[in-house]
This record gives structure tokens, sequence and C-alpha cells, in this order.
């Protein structure tokens, strides 16, 4: 099965790094090699050592065998949660399911950042990975350009990992919520007001949640004999909430409602809302998605469709820990749980000039 998982640069096993080679090229012996990869506390060693051999490890390509690994030394007890951005608070809820199941089982979770101006952190992540310092991987983030999705598509099979909230096609270890469903949550809702004219504001169309997302909206808008045409991307922020709906209302004036895509980008589309001299919720509605509680400090307060966060960080350290105990990967979706919580930013739907 391995041998399917290659990757770029596969090569036959006597060509393949060998241990032996990195303990000549160290000047150590194979044993300190060994237990320097797998991070045996009980190694006393200079820390100049240490980093000479990981060092060597790195350069020549070296990395342990998963399974002779497991055969070698005890699990670390440790998992890892790679996320896209520490200030979103989305994933400050999913953290906290996560870190008390994963407590529950006996493991404790490393928390690193994929934001894509600052990459070090997933390749702080790989490094982990490679010299055996954590069981498992909780991946947050799948940008495109990812070091840490290259390095896994190369060898998928080198250690027990999903991606959390971050679906990647094909890979057969997704765990997710019910995106397109909550979507269509939104319009029927909206719809029930007495909206027809209804806008997304959806994230970059390289991410699989706003493919999803979209889907969705347009599935339902559709079926209720309603034009879902009207969609603007932008990123998963505020700023990117803000340019995409300043843009979608300029194009559209008929909208009487919109639906941002992520908790900042609704706060995006409320201040380009006021910006256009418009009200809300008396010209446009706007519902957000994910429910927090700063929600009901806004004015207007923000109506959103909450959703099961909490329970998706437990989902996610029992798909994990399911494979780090030898289970095959597979895809998860927590579905139900997700409602909407009506505030005051959408009204009855309202005749627009």
């Amino acid at each position: 099965m391995t041998q399917e998982h290659g990757g770029i640069g596969a090569t036959s096993p006597r060509s393949r790094p060998r241990l032996i080679d990195v303990a000549e090229r160290s000047g150590v012996t194979k044993s300190v090699v060994s237990r320097i990869m797998n991070a045996d506390p009980t190694l006393r060693t200079r820390p100049e050592t240490r980093e000479r051999v990981l060092e060597i490890a790195r350069e020549l390509g070296y990395r342990p065998h998963a399974g002779a690994r497991a055969l070698s030394v005890a699990r670390t007890g440790t998992l890892a949660f790679l996320i896209p951005d520490l200030t979103n608070t989305v994933y400050s809820t999913i953290l906290r399911g996560a870190i008390r199941r994963a407590s529950e089982l006996s493991y404790v979770v490393l928390i690193a950042e994929d934001a894509a101006e600052s990459p070090a952190g997933a390749n702080e992540y790989a490094d982990l990975v490679s010299t055996g310092r954590v069981d498992g991987l909780l991946v947050g983030s799948a940008r495109p350009d990812s070091p840490l999705l290259a390095s896994l598509a190369g060898d998928s099979r080198s250690i027990a990992h999903v991606f959390v909230n971050r679906e990647v096609p094909g890979s057969g270890r997704n765990v997710g919520l019910d995106i397109a469903g909550a979507a269509a949550l939104v319009v029927d809702y909206l719809h029930a007001q007495g909206h027809t004219e209804i806008g997304l504001v959806s994230g970059p169309l390289e991410l699989q949640p706003a493919r999803s997302r979209i889907a969705g909206f347009q599935a339902r808008m559709e079926a209720l004999g309603l034009d879902g045409s009207r969609v603007r991307t932008g990123p998963f922020n505020e700023t990117g909430g803000h340019g995409a709906a300043t843009e979608l209302l300029g194009a559209h004036p008929e909208l009487t409602a919109v639906f941002g895509s992520t908790f900042g980008q609704s706060l995006g589309c409320l201040k380009a809302v006021t910006r256009l001299g418009l009200s809300v919720p008396g010209d446009v509605s706007v519902i957000g998605y994910d429910d927090l509680p700063a929600a009901d400090f806004l004015i207007p307060s923000l109506t959103t469709v909450a959703m099961p966060l909490d329970q998706l960080g437990v989902a996610a350290v029992d798909a994990l820990v399911a494979q780090i105990e030898g289970a095959d990967p597979a895809d998860v979706t927590v579905t139900g749980g997700s409602h909407v919580v009506e505030r005051n930013s959408v009204g009855p739907a309202r005749a627009r000039a």
C-alpha cells in the first residue's frame, strides 16, 4: 500500500535514505540516531548532537518507517492541530471540543498556525511528524499551497491524520459539517420571512467549503424557483466580506437579504450595507454563518446559523484516534445540530426602489 503513495521522488528501498546513512554522516551509532528520531525522552545526549542528527536527517530526506517506529517506541500521547488563523474564533470552539475529547482519551493537543502570510507553522508541524513527536495530526488548514499537504499527499500513510473543517477531495480523511445543508437552511429561513432576492457572500473558490456552501445555496434557491446566481467571493474575514458585499449590492440593488459565509464576513457585510446608506434590516437583512457570543453585542445584533462546532472537534479526535489504533481512514460528516439563532439583523422583506 505504501508504494501507491510514494509521490514525487519515490525511490526503491535501496536508494531510500537509511538509518545507517544518517549515523555515518553524524558520527554516532544507529541506536542513537533511532532514539533521537523517535524523541526518546530517556536518551542523554548533548543538544548540539541532537540538532546535528536532525539536520543531517533533513538533508538526506530520511524519515523513520512508521511501522518500525510504532514497534520500537511507545506512543507519545500527543496530537497536533494545525489551524489556518489563530484569530479565527470559530477554531477556538472547535479546539475546545477537540481538547476536551483528547483529554478524555489521555492525549494532549499541540496547536500551530498555517496562515498564508506566515508558513512557518506548517513547516514546524511537519518537523513534529518527521521526528515522531506526535501520534496524529488534526489538519484544520487546507491551503492548496500548504507544504504540509504536499508532504501528506506524498506519503499519506506515514502518520494518522484527518482534515478538519477543510475538505481535501479524495483524501478519505475529511471530518466536516453539513455545509450545503446549512446553506439550504438559511435560504429556507429567509424565504419564510418573505425574501426572494437573496445574495451570498462566499469564500475563495479554491477552498472546498466555499464551493460546498455555494452549491447548497444555489440548489435550494433553484428548488424554490429563485435566482441563485447572485454570489460574490472574498477572503474568509471582515475585509473579504466587506469588499464582496459592496460589489454584490452595487451590482444587484434589488437584493433584500445577504448571507455571509463566515462570522467575519458577516461583520463586513453589515458595514457594507451601512456604508451604502442602507439600513439593517430595514433595507437589507444580513445573516451570518457560525454563531459566536459577539453576535449578541452588535448593533443590530446578528442573526446567525449556529453550527455544531464543538461536536466537530470531538468527532475529529475520535476519527484520528481510531486511525492511531489501527482503523482505516474514513470521511465523517457531523449532521444535525445546526439551527438559526434569531436576532435583529433579519426582518421581513420590504420592497426596494
